[in-house]
């Protein structure tokens, strides 16, 4: 294989370069919970770190480097929507409950980006659903899915 296909390696010990995880173009809201769970993502990942230099493992360094860059950029642009208490409409954090058109019921909360865990019923705030319920008030009608919706509680 010609050398101009080969990386060169400045000692015995290969760095690796990874890219950066993408940062969303949306505001980065964030219940005080998310913002909890940030500071232990990062505080996680400096413990990574350290183990990582420990041991000299590179692909582990350069995988806590980049996931504490995205999570210290996402920390310095959390902005922290503190609970609602006016119930009246769907806003950032509320958890919502619709009923479908069988009678089946489901919940989700509006939350941040990062916190978002669908199987938790944790939506994203931009997720089309969040923005569809968004606004609305018991007893409106939204689209779930393929679905016709109505909203029964917000808490």
């Amino acid at each position: 294989m010609s050398s101009a296909f080969t990386k060169e390696q400045d000692d015995d010990n290969p760095r690796e370069d990874l890219p950066d995880r993408p940062i969303s173009p949306h505001r980065n809201l964030v219940t005080q919970e998310g913002l909890q769970q940030i500071d232990d993502a990062m505080t996680r990942l400096l413990a990574d770190l350290e183990k990582a230099n420990a041991a000299g493992d590179n692909h582990a360094i350069a995988l806590a480097q980049r996931d504490l860059r995205y999570w210290r950029a996402r920390r310095a642009s959390a902005e922290i929507v503190p609970r609602i208490a006016d119930h009246s409409h769907v806003r950032f954090s509320h958890r919502v409950v619709v009923e479908l058109e069988g009678g089946e019921r489901r919940a989700f909360r509006l939350v941040g980006e990062d916190e978002a865990d669908p199987a938790k019923g944790l939506l994203p705030y931009v997720a089309p659903l969040a923005q569809a319920l968004m606004g609305k008030a018991v007893g409106d009608e939204v689209e779930v899915g393929h679905h016709r919706a109505q909203i029964v509680e917000i808490a």
